[in-house]
């Protein structure tokens, strides 16, 4: 707190702000942030976007994912583990044949608002 007070030379002015700050960071939820923070790592890889993209047409398999992104199938599986851990795509079997969906429409609202910064 002695670095906050050389910028804040009021006392009273540098209490109401220190009690705010500490009100803010006991209210932060870390389990809520690590969450987040796993979806962010999910998006960081130009791979994953590419999958997340491709899958807002639509639900596609393993193997069409891996002709798609021309990557083996092995760098497609481990891409999409991260983005079903993250909770970003869902899974669902049928025999042999592994199909991949987003989640929900929420994934496709956070790319919408991602461009919307981007075009700013």
């Amino acid at each position: 707190m002695e670095r906050l007070r050389r910028f804040i030379p009021e006392r009273d002015h540098f209490e109401t702000r220190t009690q705010k700050l500490i009100s803010l960071v006991d209210r932060l939820d870390e389990e809520a942030l690590s969450s987040e923070v796993k979806i962010f790592k999910a998006f960081a890889d130009i791979n994953r976007l590419k999958i997340v993209k491709l899958l807002k047409e639509g639900e596609l398999c393993v193997c069409e994912l891996t002709v798609a992104l021309d990557n083996s199938q092995s760098t497609v599986s481990h891409h999409l583990s991260i983005l079903k851990n993250a909770g970003v795509i869902k899974e669902r079997k049928e025999g042999k044949w592994s199909y991949f969906r987003l989640s929900d429409g929420a994934v496709i609202g956070l790319l919408n608002q991602a461009k919307l910064l981007m075009e700013e």
